[in-house]
């Protein structure tokens, strides 16, 4: 959430930023400054309503105590009537707070100067590429006939325990998958990590601070009786656990990692695209969340995005990195950039991974603080990054490590999997 005295100082260069997005940010900013004005001025004219009446109670006491009881009297009537217009000026105040709440609740953050403008995923900025394309034998099966063929991956049974997109992972495959959700979290707690379980279940209030609510409440499971989400990603427990929290500056950087299922109603989603393993509404993912230093935010996002590539790099899948643009953009982040591995069997790019800074813009709607050398409160710098979401690993192993006698295991994953073969 942005700060209202940065839009007044920033007003022009957060418009010219928010373009990026293709919003016009003019009204809302000017509304969000204006609001603020009020709430100012009611604030003020309530203080000194409630300083008028405190004068008045002592010397109405005075009055009493030296035996002037009408003149007394008479200054009660005057306290009454500011009791009542201190009464007024505090629902004014609050009906004004809140209204600039929700407004500030829909303003997404402020594109960094290095997020490209553009609407579409088309405009997104490739950085980086690594890995050669295999050249699959006639016949290369995509991953779903794979997993089939193999019998590690059972998606009728899924859609009879509980619907499309909930897959059963039998055998090899539920091997496999434990092994890739080990190897991440090794990978990450050797890179100075500290590993949580956390809860999948959160409430609305840790929704509301990583920035899922309101923006996608439409696509988080409500558990409407006990007013909880299912979480959509780790990134919200695990950012979560520092809400409302006042760190050292000594204390920063603080490293987190966690595995979690993921659940997402990915309403809309249908067609050829979202087919087997490409999108799901539960799966698995390691994550990484660091709490950072403003001036060093920027260089830990770098550290994230090369760690990553550690990991493709290991795994030798070929792989892609995007900056994305303003339109492409998740509410919540300043700069993002995506990981994408080349699925040879569908003849496409498959996104398998995100590492945002989202600057100040979740630790203000957490007021997670850090106190400074100076003995100040500043906000913190949030950062998120997945390492790495299963599904279109596991879619990309299965594809791209096929072979005419079964499907090839990473050599680094044997160790975790005890075979090098799914035959």
């Amino acid at each position: 959430m942005l700060q209202v005295h940065e839009i007044s100082e920033n007003k022009d260069a957060y418009i010219v930023a928010l373009k990026k997005r293709g919003i016009d940010a003019k009204p809302l900013l000017e509304e969000a400054i204006s609001l603020d004005e009020q709430r100012r001025t009611t604030q003020a004219k309530l203080d000194d309503t409630l300083a008028e009446s405190n004068v008045l109670s002592k010397e109405i006491g005075n009055l009493f105590k030296s035996g002037q009881a009408q003149e007394a009297n008479a200054l009660k009537a005057k306290t009454g009537e500011l009791k009542e217009a201190s009464k007024g000026l505090s629902e004014q105040l609050d009906s004004i707070s809140e209204t600039l709440q929700k407004l500030l609740w829909t303003i997404p953050n402020i594109p960094n100067d290095l997020v490209p403008a553009g609407m579409t995923e088309d405009d997104n900025e490739e950085t980086f590429r690594e890995g050669e394309i295999p050249v699959l034998a006639e016949g290369a099966l995509p991953h779903w006939e794979l997993a089939k063929k193999y019998d590690i991956i059972d998606f009728e049974l899924g859609v009879k325990i509980t619907g499309a997109g909930f897959p059963v992972y039998k055998g090899k495959g539920a091997r496999l998958q434990r092994a890739l959700i080990s190897y991440f979290l090794d990978k990450n707690v050797a890179a100075g990590y500290t590993e949580y379980q956390v809860p999948l279940l959160v409430n609305e209030a840790s929704g509301f601070g990583t920035g899922q609510l309101p923006d996608k409440e439409g696509q988080m499971y409500h558990v409407g009786i006990d007013d909880l989400y299912l979480i959509p990603t780790a990134e919200v427990p695990v950012t979560n656990m520092f809400r409302g929290d006042l760190v050292q500056e000594s204390d920063l950087p603080i490293l987190c990692t966690g595995f979690t299922p993921c659940f997402r109603r990915e309403a809309g989603s249908y067609g050829a695209h979202v087919r087997g393993l490409n999108r799901l509404h539960q799966f698995d993912k390691v994550e990484i969340v660091r709490i950072e230093h403003p001036d060093n935010s920027y260089k830990a996002l770098d550290g994230m995005v090369d760690h990553i590539t550690e990991i493709l790099r290991a795994l030798k899948l070929p792989f892609r990195i995007l900056r994305l643009c303003g339109g492409d953009l998740g509410f919540t982040a300043a700069l993002t950039y995506d990981f994408e591995l080349f699925s040879t069997a569908q003849d496409r790019w498959l996104e398998i991974s995100s590492a945002s800074n989202f600057e100040a813009f979740q630790s203000n709607r957490l007021k997670l603080r850090f106190k400074d050398s100076d003995g100040k409160n500043r906000l913190a710098h949030t950062l998120n990054g997945s390492s790495l979401a299963l599904p279109r690993v596991l879619a990309g192993i299965l594809e791209n490590y096929q072979t005419p006698n079964g499907i090839k295991i990473p050599d680094v994953l044997v160790p975790y999997c005890g075979f090098d073969m799914i035959k």
